[in-house]
């Protein structure tokens, strides 16, 4: 578009992208001007300012003044004000200027050159023709003082100010010093120097409205005083950013010159070769798809890596991680059932039922190698051999074993690894243990699985869900792989002490097969082939200076050791083999043959006393069987009667479950007292108190329920309980007998105990095969269904004299 005014040159007006050039003969100075609001940009007079407009109203006012031919207004918003609350937000002292050049970009952007002509004042806001905003203003004069030497003096220092900030700055224009230079006008060099310096639009604001020539020197030098300071700091941080860097160029050039003299000394390797190493030991490993598109990528990274960064050796770290697990190396397996068997019985003793099991494992897996076999989860008292089944069965299926021991861990990472974000990241105990095995079928065992704990940092024992499940662990994540790793064909195997601490859906996942503790038989023959020679070597003796006869081995374990395991029992042979250590080094020949009354001297006296007989020598005691995580153990239950109103006390430290089977026995008592031949008025009258002894210890559990009615009955009827019999069984309100656990473990203790009869539920007849013959049959087990059957079976048929 193009329009024609009856100027000596046409005026242009173009569309985007093009130029409006108009020519200035004279500067008008109309009594009203369309104002420009300006956000940021203050012009001052004769001088030349882009200016960029970014409302419509200014676009509008500033076409319809270039056409015009009129100058503008512009004024300074106040950066306090509300932009749209306009004419109230704008400053009352400005620049006119005429509009030079009017130029459209292809951005859409509206661009002016303006020349400023002077500074007005508005007298009062109007709107123009076009419901613009115009001011009628106030035409201010520039002051011209002639032969004030303190003006003089003043420019001449403001001159060199401006001209040592323009040396300062970062590309020094030598046309704006000759322009500085070659102003005469203090009132130009003060508004020069104000516009062109980069001073803040309100320091600006504030010269344009000083009028007076010195005061207006005045204030320019002090901003520039100010600015000038500001400069030469950072021209001072520059330059020391520079040296610093400098330095560092200089530095890195040597390392490099260094680096080349190690290669050529053969001392050093450089990254390329590092990653070409890195790439072939990748390329061995045969890893899948997406491992290898993974260490592809970080290869890349390495060899665009300085040498020298920290992120250097934790790319180089993951790289020889991810080149050492056996992606693809499986141990060749050599199931024969009959060697695994030999193996087995040479390395245990007994547990005959753990055996059988294990080699129904082993014969499904050599019969079908990709099945999905179970996790098989021991679970049993301290010290009966669970660990060392582990490496049992990988001496038999001809596998490494590996181990990882979960007692105490209580970070998910533990498990998952650490994401290599983090500095000092590592892969989780399941790919470092596979790592370390050097196959991808190893046995796996892990350890006390019942001793995981929870945290801030998540729950392991979730994470072990993935690994344990065999449809899942085919895709294992470990967070610092950042890829999956097949664990399908690793032979997993868990062992704990209880299930009770392990969360449903793990044990859910695994196949328990409960690990009991051994008999005083079962303890002497592994005594005799196992551990006498194992401490016995470790002590650096031999048998002819030291032999454990079979009485003594009878007495150090009914004595000296209470346990289902076998850990006390070697630690007891361990000091006898070091008392014979000693006499050999004085250098006598050993104590030879040790016999039971050896032990005295050697270990100190006995340990274990039999209790039964003085604990139920009174009315009111009776002998339980209890279940613990170390095995079975004797219980013993005592009541007593004094004058009162019927009020029940237990101590003991009880559980809740043991303190309602003791309300429970009460009450069947007093339902039952007239068959038992019990006053009721007597026992309305007392009060009964319930005491199980080794009170620090903590008991809980319903298995004491027979117990605790025995006692009672024996304390009102004052008929002493037999000292050769114990019990076990939880009772109903209808004095029903129900079932149990833990049968082998109670029927082992009253059997070291030197009980005689021992009764049980009737509904665990089914639990009798799971006792040693040797104890079957030195015990007289009763099986009973009611609690009169226990009476009946417990109690004296006299009453205990008075």
């Amino acid at each position: 578009m193009t329009e024609t005014d009856n100027h000596d040159s046409p005026d242009t007006v173009e569309g985007p992208s093009t130029t409006l050039v108009y020519n200035r003969n004279t500067p008008q100075r109309p009594d009203t001007l369309t104002i420009l609001p300006m956000s940021e940009t203050v012009l001052f007079p004769e001088l030349v300012m882009p200016i960029v407009l970014d409302r419509k109203p200014a676009i509008d006012a500033a076409q319809r003044a270039m056409r015009a031919d009129q100058p503008v207004g512009l004024l300074l918003g106040d950066s306090d004000g509300d932009a749209n609350n306009l004419p109230h937000s704008l400053h009352k002292v400005g620049t006119a200027a005429n509009i030079l050049r009017y130029v459209t970009g292809n951005d859409g952007q509206h661009h002016l050159v303006c020349q400023g002509i002077a500074r007005f004042r508005v007298r009062e806001f109007v709107q123009d023709d076009n419901g613009g905003l115009a001011a009628k203003v106030k035409w201010i004069d520039e002051p011209a003082p002639e032969g004030d030497k303190h003006v003089d003096a003043r420019m001449t220092t403001l001159r060199n100010r401006a001209l040592e900030a323009i040396q300062l700055m970062e590309s020094p224009s030598q046309e704006l010093a000759n322009a500085i230079q070659s102003i005469e006008s203090a009132s130009l060099l003060a508004d020069a120097t104000a516009g062109y310096l980069g001073l803040k639009p309100k320091e600006k604001q504030r010269i344009l409205e000083t009028i007076e020539l010195e005061p207006r020197l005045e204030l320019v030098q002090s901003f520039m005083d100010y600015r000038l300071e500001v400069m030469r700091l950072s021209n001072e941080i520059n330059q020391q950013t520079q040296q610093r860097m400098s330095e560092y160029q200089r530095k890195a050039m040597l390392r490099e010159q260094m680096r080349s003299i190690q290669r050529e000394l053969g001392e050093d390797e450089s990254v390329a070769e590092e990653a070409e190493r890195l790439r072939e030991a990748l390329d061995k490993a045969h890893l899948p798809e997406d491992a290898a598109e993974q260490t592809e990528r970080e290869l890349k990274r390495l060899e665009r890596m300085n040498e020298s960064s920290a992120e250097y050796s934790m790319v180089r770290t993951y790289l020889e991680l991810m080149a050492e697990l056996p992606w693809d190396k499986l141990s060749e397996d050599a199931i024969d059932i009959a060697e695994s068997r030999r193996i087995l019985d040479e390395d245990h003793y007994g547990l005959d039922k753990i055996k059988r099991r294990i080699l129904e494992h082993l014969a499904v897996h050599k019969l079908n190698p990709d099945g999905k076999a179970p996790i098989l989860c021991f679970v049993g008292p301290p010290g009966v051999g669970k660990t060392s089944l582990g490496r049992s069965i990988a001496r038999a299926m001809n596998r490494e074993f590996v181990r990882a021991a979960l007692g105490g861990v209580h970070d998910e990472s533990e498990i998952r690894g650490h994401r290599r974000t983090y500095v000092g990241a590592m892969p989780g105990s399941i790919i470092s243990q596979i790592r370390r095995a050097g196959t991808r079928n190893p046995v796996f065992m892990l350890d006390e699985m019942d001793k995981l704990g929870a945290s801030a940092h998540g729950d392991p024992a979730s994470a072990l869900l993935e690994v344990l499940d065999p449809s899942q662990n085919d895709s294992f994540n470990d967070h610092y792989l950042g890829t999956p790793f097949d664990l399908s064909k690793v032979m997993f195997i868990a062992t704990a002490n209880v299930m009770d601490t392990i969360p449903g859906p793990l044990r859910d996942r695994m196949e328990v097969i409960e690990v009991p503790g051994y008999t005083r038989d079962e303890k002497k023959q592994i005594a005799k082939r196992y551990l006498i020679d194992r401490q016995l070597e470790q002590a650096g003796v031999t048998r002819a200076q030291c032999d454990i006869s079979d009485d003594a081995l009878d007495a150090l374990i009914a004595g000296y050791t209470r346990e289902a395991g076998l850990r006390n029992l070697e630690r007891e042979i361990g000091a006898i083999a070091r008392y014979a250590a000693v006499q050999v080094a004085e250098g006598k020949s050993g104590p030879g043959q040790i016999g039971p009354d050896d032990l005295h001297d050697i270990l100190g006296p006995r340990r274990v006393d039999d209790e039964v007989a003085l604990r139920t020598g009174v009315a009111g005691v009776a002998t339980g069987l209890a279940w613990t995580p170390a095995g079975g153990d004797i219980l013993f239950v005592e009541a007593s009667r004094a004058p009162g109103n019927g009020k029940l006390t237990i101590t003991g430290q009880l559980g809740d479950v043991m303190r309602e089977s003791a309300q429970a026995a009460l009450s069947l008592v007093k339902a039952r007292a007239d068959n038992l031949g019990i006053d009721q008025e007597r026992l309305d009258k007392s009060d009964i108190h319930i005491h199980v002894p080794a009170g620090a210890i903590k008991k809980d559990g319903p298995s004491a329920g027979v117990a605790l009615y025995t006692a009672l009955v024996s304390l009102l009827t004052e008929r002493n309980v037999r000292a050769d019999v114990a019990m076990t069984g939880e009772i109903s309100l209808r004095g029903q007998v129900l079932p149990i656990g833990g049968v082998k473990e109670k029927t082992l203790a009253a059997h070291q105990a030197g009980i005689k009869t021992v009764m049980l539920p009737d509904r665990n007849r089914r639990d009798e095969d799971d006792i040693p013959d040797n104890v079957r049959e030195a015990l007289d087990i009763r099986y009973i269904s009611n609690v009169e059957e226990a009476i009946e079976i417990a109690l004296e048929a006299e009453a205990a004299p008075a």
